[in-house]
């Protein structure tokens, strides 16, 4: 090769480089798109978990909600209330009162409670013996297979004798455990006090097919309804209404565990010294209405 063609080589690499560069930097200010520099405090001010429970994607789609959409400041439920506070700092706006939403199992039967168990040899997920029929008489109750578990990056929620059960002391309320949930029992709720009371059901079915299938399920009797306004039945089921609710005058809603045949009006949530001392003198048991979702609503049927 000659020197003459290895120099009009070089040349013509030299050439386009610097073609290239031009371009290169002709598109980057052509194109420049400013970003506030909001969104980068932001999303240093979130924990960066990425768990999707304040509604978005990851943190850092919600940093650009909160600066470009004004999104609450307070959607962040692994970093509570100091990131809620440094994320309106950022903003210039107050954080304003925010109830914190916790999960509520809507189930409160253990492996000794069900009946109808069958031997199911299936994948060991809720999500597939979901689909599968008669893996439990109730079709309504917890699988118990620990899909939530796994899907719980804080160790908060535990399979228990057959049971999904909630460390409150744990959770932060990112709702991962909701959405992993096949059957929708695991209710994401405002929680007006660091304890309220639940129905521990999600059976719809008449009193007398609930005693086939649970021992500890509601019969919807309408007891609770009578002896508490704030209890309604609802398809055989007895639900209660958070709007009305008020933690500090309960005392209707004793009158209510005590009238329940089922004893199935629980308190859940993470107990506080105040919550200790205002049921001292009672005796109530301790473990929302349901979004249930049956097996057939995500299949699509073929002729």
């Amino acid at each position: 090769m000659s020197a003459v063609t290895i120099g009009l080589a070089a040349g013509t690499l030299v050439g386009m480089a610097v073609i290239l560069t031009y371009i290169l930097g002709w598109a980057n200010v052509a194109f420049y798109v400013e970003v506030d520099p909001r969104v980068d405090a932001v999303s240093k001010a979130l924990p960066g978990a990425n768990c999707g429970g304040c509604g978005f994607v990851g943190c850092g789609e919600y940093a650009e909600a909160v600066v470009m959409q004004g999104a609450p400041v307070n959607k962040c439920a692994p970093g509570g209330a100091n990131c809620a506070a440094a994320i309106a700092q950022i903003m210039g706006v107050e954080v304003g009162e925010a109830l914190p939403y916790r999960p509520i199992v809507h189930c409160g039967a253990h492996t000794k409670d069900k009946h109808g168990i069958s031997d199911y040899r299936g994948e060991q997920r809720c999500v597939t013996a979901n689909i599968v029929a008669d893996v439990q008489g109730c079709t309504y109750g917890c699988l118990g297979f620990g899909d939530c578990v796994e899907a719980c990056a804080y160790d908060a929620i535990h399979v228990i004798n057959g049971l999904a059960v909630v460390d409150y002391t744990a959770c932060v309320g990112c709702g991962a455990c909701a959405k992993a949930c096949p059957r929708n029992i695991i209710t994401m709720t405002p929680f007006k006090a660091d304890r309220v009371f639940a129905v521990l059901c999600s059976n719809k079915d008449a009193g007398k097919e609930v005693k086939k299938v649970c021992d500890v399920g509601c019969l919807g009797c309408k007891a609770c309804e009578r002896a508490c306004g704030l209890f309604a039945i609802k398809d055989n089921l007895s639900c209660i209404n958070y709007d009305d609710y008020d933690p500090e005058h309960l005392e209707d809603i004793f009158k209510a565990i005590d009238k329940c045949p089922q004893k199935g009006i629980v308190l859940v949530g993470k107990p506080s010294e105040k919550d200790m001392a205002a049921v001292a003198d009672k005796e109530a048991p301790s473990v929302v209405t349901p979004d249930f979702k049956t097996t057939v609503d995500d299949t699509e049927w073929r002729g």
